[in-house]
């Protein structure tokens, strides 16, 4: 049960998690012809598409305009601090990535990954109920439900489609450096040796290797930034039932010395989660890269 819908008692703690974990959806199918499957594509996460888009706008204009302002003299702090970062992915991508053509379009794309991700995982770090109370109100006004989530890594089909999106940079690579008879011959013929009778053995290994590099790369972020997500909820549990307990000092205190542990632990979890993404993008777009 929601919390919109607990009446005039307070919700419990189950309730409040419970809310706080319902995306704002729309459900774009007709009624009569409803499907009832587990999987239902006709939900759309508004909430998680919405905070997508806007902090990819701002990375790349943050990126934008490091780029425009470059000067070659003295670099101001934000240009240096860019500089550091473009120069730190074009050096991790070189490791991996021999080919100076391919690093052209790879490094920026790397480093665009990594400053947006690092951006969605850093919505975590607002309290947790700030942009859903401000939801609460405008929302059902507009005709919505009440219900927002604002880090999109914490939603599966956010890190599942980042992850579906290097799969086809890979697959796009691998047609372009080895050609399509190249690719498809290496399907078939890696990694057990090219023989007839190892032929769907070898096209069957190829096929849960890239099915299992996909998911893994798109379930670790989600794991991680969803298990982050409820570590705050559990905090801000704290801070709400300070008022409803005899402990309520403690309870108060305790919800600040741990939100500000929290915090300052998760801004590590956030950027390594953003490195590693980015990390995992190279090394898969480099091994399309070489020949088996």
């Amino acid at each position: 049960m929601s919390v919109e819908n607990t009446g005039t008692h307070a919700p419990s703690a189950g309730e409040y998690i419970q809310h706080h974990l319902q995306h704002l959806q729309k459900d774009f199918s007709f009624q009569s012809v409803k499907q009832t499957s587990i999987v239902d594509f006709s939900l759309f996460n508004f909430d998680s598409v919405l905070f997508s888009v806007i902090l990819g706008v701002i990375g790349c204009f943050v990126l934008w305009s490091a780029a425009r302002k470059a000067t070659s003299g003295v670099p101001g702090r934000f240009q240096a601090a860019v500089e550091i970062l473009s120069e730190m992915v074009e050096n991790q991508a070189k490791g991996v990535i021999h080919n100076a053509k391919s690093r052209k379009l790879i490094s920026p794309l790397a480093l665009t990954v990594f400053v947006w991700i690092f951006l969605m995982n850093a919505m975590d770090m607002l309290p947790v109920d700030l942009i859903p109370q401000i939801w609460h109100t405008a929302g059902p006004a507009m005709g919505f439900k009440d219900y927002m989530r604002v880090v999109p890594t914490a939603d599966l089909s956010t890190t599942l489609g980042l992850s579906c999106s290097v799969l086809l940079i890979c697959v796009f690579y691998s047609i372009k450096i080895k050609g399509l008879g190249g690719w498809a011959h290496e399907l078939i013929a890696a990694p057990f040796g090219d023989h007839w009778a190892l032929y769907p053995v070898n096209f069957l290994m190829q096929m849960i290797e890239y099915l299992a590099k996909t998911v893994s790369h798109g379930m670790r972020l989600f794991g991680n930034m969803f298990a982050g997500e409820l570590v705050f909820m559990l905090i801000a549990l704290m801070g709400g039932g300070w008022a409803l307990s005899a402990t309520g000092v403690g309870l108060a205190v305790g919800h600040v010395i741990a939100g500000t542990v929290w915090t300052l632990f998760h801004i590590l979890v956030i950027t390594l989660q953003a490195f590693i993404f980015m990390m995992l993008t190279l090394i898969y777009t480099g091994q399309a890269h070489d020949a088996h």
